[in-house]
């Protein structure tokens, strides 16, 4: 299937590692160009080692998304290197690092810096790069022009794992539809692609939380609770793996999704559903 996606440019915040990186190399494999946005600083490197395996120019930012000029100053950078974005996916997420369940085990201060990476972070980006996608999606209609966002599936079901984690990802979800309805004119269109259960540092940074908070008998190796977590909330009762992230953002941003708009895609295995 041709996606239309050679030559085309994309940037990717979050994509030093996991699911962002994985998106990352997957536009770089279209034969997009790609820049990285991460507050890593070794973000350089990766940028190298995809340029390497694909053979296409990559361009790195080092960058806070939490930082409102930090991603300006990305966006404008970025512009002036390989020109307005067409495809934008912020992938940029962190959890509280405890167990909140129930919430008054966190105090209000822990909900900050998630709210301020999560939601804060894709307000940054959206002001950010909004100007260059509608530039990209009135240039050429046919083709249009992309926002994404990775949220959760905690942010449909109300998680009690993490309660700011949960709220700043439902926020996204509502404003990725205000932001679907705003841009549409401009032949852009904004989506949300929603992960369950992903072998990355934040799934195991909430088993860390969890074991924390049980007596020392009923604590379990990682790989043990992950495997029962799965098989008790995915009908599927299998693990998603990043390249699957990679695969559904470059259909979405493709021609072939371009009536959808304003819409989350889970891949969860089923855990929305069965939940």
């Amino acid at each position: 299937m041709d996606l239309s996606l050679s030559g085309k440019n994309a940037v990717i915040l979050g994509a030093a590692r996991g699911i962002g990186h994985a998106i990352a190399d997957a536009f770089a494999a279209e034969g997009a160009r790609v820049g990285l946005v991460d507050r890593d600083p070794h973000i350089d490197t990766v940028a190298d080692e995809l340029a390497r395996r694909h053979g296409g120019a990559v361009f790195a930012e080092a960058a806070d998304v939490s930082i409102e000029a930090e991603m300006n100053d990305a966006a404008r950078d970025l512009r002036n290197a390989m020109g307005p974005a067409a495809h934008v996916v912020f992938c940029a997420g962190i959890g509280s690092g405890k167990f909140g369940f129930p919430f008054t085990r966190l105090e209000p201060a822990d909900w900050r810096r998630v709210l301020d990476v999560n939601l804060m972070g894709f307000v940054h980006t959206a002001h950010a790069f909004a100007p260059q996608l509608i530039e990209s999606g009135e240039a050429a209609p046919t083709h249009g022009a992309t926002l994404q966002v990775l949220v959760s599936v905690a942010g449909q079901i109300g998680s009690q794992t993490d309660p700011p984690y949960s709220a700043a990802k439902a926020a996204q979800i509502n404003f990725l539809q205000c932001l679907a309805k705003d841009l549409a004119p401009h032949g852009v269109r904004v989506n949300g692609i929603a992960p369950g259960m992903v072998r990355t540092a934040l799934n195991e940074s909430v088993w860390v939380a969890g074991q924390g908070s049980l007596p020392e008998s009923e604590r379990e190796d990682y790989a043990t609770w992950a495997e029962r977590k799965i098989r008790t909330v995915s009908p599927l009762g299998r693990w998603q793996e990043p390249p699957e992230f990679g695969a559904a953002s470059v259909f979405l941003a493709s021609p072939h999704a371009r009536n959808v708009t304003g819409q989350v895609l889970n891949i969860d295995g089923g855990q929305v559903m069965h939940a």
